[in-house]
């Protein structure tokens, strides 16, 4: 099955959560999000959501320096961004929860 779509809806999620625990860069979410396990995720992929995410203004981002070499751009979240997780949780919750009872019926 083709997880692209099934993927692109808790993506953003996902991302904006690495963001909500502190101030970051793109490497670094990259990073994150393959330790824990999203192991396709690619820059190709990640860069459209940061700027997705940026264009609803749930998170804002700067130029900075960087310990290693050219500047980066680092990511933190907004007040609206803050919003939108609390909202994102509980719905991604309540979906997962139903859909649990469905998938993995007990005794079946």
């Amino acid at each position: 099955m083709e997880d692209t779509q099934l993927l692109k809806g808790i993506l953003e999620g996902c991302i904006l959560a690495i963001i909500e625990e502190h101030e970051t860069y793109g490497y670094d979410i990259l990073s994150q999000l393959q330790e824990y396990g999203f192991e396709n995720i690619i820059e190709g992929t990640l860069y459209p959501v940061l700027t997705r995410l940026n264009k609803k203004k749930l998170i804002s981002c700067r130029m900075g320096e960087s310990p290693l070499g050219p500047k980066r751009k680092y990511y933190s979240i907004t007040e609206e961004g803050i919003e939108w997780m609390k909202s994102f949780r509980e719905n991604y919750q309540k979906i997962n929860i139903s859909a649990q009872k469905i998938l993995f019926k007990k005794g079946e």
